[in-house]
């Protein structure tokens, strides 16, 4: 199944410096999940500012609870307190766009 996960930072003036000090963390676990075909595509999210401001990731796992225990819950934008919005909506890429 596939997930759009949509995780936006917090407004308050600590928000960035969260993000960046566990910024490497959630990379190299995102470059993982890319490996094992787990993530399909991700983004940040820019502000008005051009800073960032939350991610955009498309994901893929057997169900929503899969997601939640084998990614959500050691994903380090959520247990640093980057993420203080997090919506996961299904979805589904057309294959064509998995080929390329």
């Amino acid at each position: 199944m596939q997930f759009l996960v949509l995780g936006y930072d917090g407004t308050d003036p600590e928000a960035l410096a969260r993000r960046l000090a566990v910024r490497e963390d959630h990379l190299k676990l995102f470059r993982e999940g890319l490996a094992s075909g787990k993530f399909l595509f991700g983004t940040a999210i820019l502000n008005d500012e051009g800073q960032m401001a939350g991610s955009a990731i498309l994901a893929d796992f057997p169900s929503r609870e899969a997601l939640d225990q084998e990614w959500l819950q050691r994903e380090p934008y959520v247990t640093g307190h980057v993420w203080q919005t997090v919506t996961v909506h299904r979805a589904q890429v057309p294959a064509f766009l998995l080929e390329r």
